[in-house]
C-alpha cells in the first residue's frame, strides 16, 4: 500500500522518512487554511510555543508513569507525554462516516458481551468458536446470567483507528484495536485542546472546529444512566488503584471534571449488600463505580486474594444489581486480540449490517494454515501477543533484527494460540513539529465512545504520533506523543 499523508496530496513518493516536507505538494482542501497559516510562522515562534506548552503541562502535572514491568502495583518514572503543536484535521464528511462506524461497532460488541454471558447464541451458531471465548482468560464465568442495566458492558470504549493508503493513493480507515476494559487517554484529548486554544486562540476564530470540552458532561450522563434501578439520585465515583498508576493523572482529572469523588478500594466497604464510601460526614452509598482498575484487583474475595487495591464483597453487590461497575467485569474478553478478527461477523450477526469500518486483515496463529503463512513471512508482518498492550509483546518484522525475529519464531512455535499477525500497514502521516522543522510522522486515532441511553461520542479523539523517524509505534510508553484532533464542522 502507498503511504497516505493527511495534509498533502499524494505524488506517489513516500516522505515519511524525510527531514522535512516538499512544500510544493498540493494541500488537501480541509488543511488549506491551516497550511497557509503554518507557512507564515517562524521556526522561533513554534519552538517558543512548544517550550511554553511543556512548562504548562509540567506545572499542571499532566504526566504518566513508565513501569519497569506491567504489574498494576508496580512503580515507575513519571514523564510528560510529548505534545505536538500541529493538529490532525478531519473534515466533517469523514468524521460522519467514522462516527456511524464506531456506533455500529460498539453496539455490536455490547450485544456480543451480553450474549456470551447469557444465551450464547453466537457460539451456538458457530460464528465465533466457543473455545475462543469460554477458554479465554478474560472470560469471567461469574458473570454468567448477571443482568446489567441496559445490557451494557462497555460504557466507555476506546477504539483505535488507523489510516493507510491504497494503490490509488487514497486513505482508508481501519480499526486496529478495541479497548473495552479501562481505556485511557481522554484527559490528553481534553488538555491538548485547552493548550491549543491557549497558544493559538486566533486559529479557532478562522476554523470551525467542533468542541470536545463537554466530554466530562457526557461521561457523567452516561454513568448516571447506568445506575441500578434502586437509585433515585445516583452517586458516582471514580475508582483508582492509586497515585502510582500510570494513568493516575487522568483518574483525578476526570473525577474533578465530573465533580465526583476519586476513591481507592480502601475508601469503600460493603454493608447489607450495598457499597458505601467513607466520608467525613459518615458512610455514603455508592451507586456507580467508574473503575480504572483491572478485574483481577477489584475484589480480593473473588479474584486475586493478595490485592489491596479492591473492595471485599464488591462483586456480590454488583452481581445482585446493587451497584454498577463501569466498565463491567468480563468486558476484556471482547477486546482480546484473538476475538478482534470476529467483530465484523458480530456486526452481521447481531445487527444484520455490513461493517462500516473494516478490520486490518488478520492471521490467527492457532489456525494451521494461517500459522504456516505467518512463519514463512515473519520479516514482513506485525505479530502481536493476544493479551499484549501498550506496544509491548509485539514484533514489527520490517524493522526488527534477525535475532528478534527468531526469538518470536520460537515463541509462536511454543504457543501459537497466543499470537495473531497482520500485514505491516504504512500508517498515514501528519505534519509534526520536530527538531529539524516540520516533518511527517505516523499517527493513529483513539475516539472515545460512550454507551448509555444512547451511543454517542464527541467530535474528536486522541491522536497519537510516533515521534521517532520512520517508527510505526505511537504508544506513549514507546516514545510516542499526542496531537489535538480537529473535526471541522460544515
Amino acid at each position: 500500500m502507498h503511504p497516505f499523508d493527511e495534509m498533502y496530496e499524494s505524488t506517489g513518493q513516500s516522505s515519511t522518512r524525510a527531514d522535512a516536507y516538499d512544500t510544493g505538494r498540493p494541500v488537501r482542501p480541509h488543511y488549506r487554511a491551516y497550511a497557509n497559516w503554518l507557512n507564515q510562522q517562524s521556526a522561533e515562534l513554534m519552538r517558543s510555543r512548544k517550550e511554553e506548552a511543556e512548562v504548562i503541562f509540567r506545572r499542571v502535572g499532566i504526566t504518566f508513569a513508565v513501569y519497569g514491568d506491567k504489574d498494576e502495583e508496580g512503580t515507575g518514572t513519571e514523564r510528560l507525554i510529548p505534545f505536538d503543536l500541529i493538529p490532525r484535521v478531519i473534515p466533517a464528511a469523514e468524521w460522519a462516516m467514522l462516527e456511524r462506524g464506531l456506533v455500529q461497532r460498539v453496539t455490536a460488541l455490547n450485544r456480543f458481551l451480553h450474549d456470551i454471558y447469557h444465551d450464547q447464541e453466537i457460539l451456538k451458531a458457530g460464528v465465533v468458536p466457543a473455545g475462543q471465548v469460554l477458554n479465554n482468560k478474560q472470560y469471567r464465568s461469574i458473570m454468567k446470567g448477571v443482568d446489567l442495566p441496559g445490557q451494557i458492558y462497555s460504557h466507555i470504549s476506546g477504539i483505535d483507528i488507523v489510516r493507510a493508503g491504497n494503490a490509488a493513493g487514497e486513505g482508508e480507515y481501519f480499526v486496529l484495536e478495541d479497548n473495552l476494559r479501562v481505556p485511557s487517554g481522554v484527559s490528553y484529548m481534553l488538555e491538548n485542546r485547552k493548550m491549543m486554544m491557549r497558544l493559538f486562540p486566533h486559529l479557532f476564530f478562522s476554523h470551525r472546529v467542533a468542541p470536545v470540552a463537554h466530554y466530562p458532561d457526557l461521561l457523567l450522563e452516561t454513568l448516571r444512566a447506568s445506575s441500578p434501578s434502586t437509585a433515585d439520585d445516583p452517586t458516582v465515583v471514580v475508582m483508582t488503584p492509586g497515585m502510582y498508576n500510570s494513568a493516575y493523572f487522568e483518574h483525578a482529572f476526570l473525577a474533578q471534571q465530573m465533580g465526583v469523588e476519586l476513591v481507592e478500594g480502601q475508601d469503600l466497604f460493603v454493608k447489607d449488600g450495598f457499597v458505601f464510601m467513607r466520608t467525613t460526614r459518615g458512610p455514603q452509598r455508592v451507586d456507580v463505580i467508574y473503575r480504572r482498575i483491572d478485574d483481577d484487583f477489584l475484589d480480593p474475595l473473588v479474584f486475586r486474594p493478595s490485592s489491596t487495591l479492591g473492595c471485599p464483597g464488591l462483586l456480590q453487590a454488583f452481581q445482585e444489581g446493587r451497584v454498577t461497575i463501569c466498565n463491567a467485569v468480563g468486558t476484556g474478553v471482547a477486546d482480546d486480540k484473538s476475538i478482534y478478527p470476529y467483530v465484523p461477523k458480530m456486526i452481521q450477526f447481531y445487527l444484520g449490517e455490513a461493517p462500516i469500518l473494516h478490520n486490518v486483515p488478520t492471521y490467527m496463529c492457532h489456525d494451521p494454515n494461517d500459522l504456516a503463512y505467518v512463519m514463512a513471512n515473519l520479516k514482513d508482518l506485525v505479530v502481536k501477543e493476544v493479551h499484549g498492550a501498550g506496544g509491548y509483546g509485539m514484533l514489527i518484522g520490517p524493522t526488527s533484527t534477525k535475532a528478534e525475529i527468531e526469538d518470536f519464531r520460537k515463541a509462536i512455535e511454543a504457543h501459537p494460540e497466543g499470537y495473531i499477525a497482520q500485514p505491516t500497514l504504512s500508517l498515514s502521516s501528519c505534519p509534526t513539529h520536530v527538531d529539524s522543522g516540520v516533518a511527517p510522522r505516523h499517527i493513529d486515532l483513539r475516539p472515545f465512545v460512550l454507551s448509555g441511553k444512547e451511543v454517542q461520542l464527541v467530535c474528536g479523539g486522541l491522536t497519537r504520533v510516533a515521534l521517532k523517524e520512520g517508527s510505526l509505534v505511537v504508544n506513549s510508553s514507546q516514545g510516542g506523543g499526542t496531537k489535538d484532533t480537529w473535526v471541522l464542522e460544515d
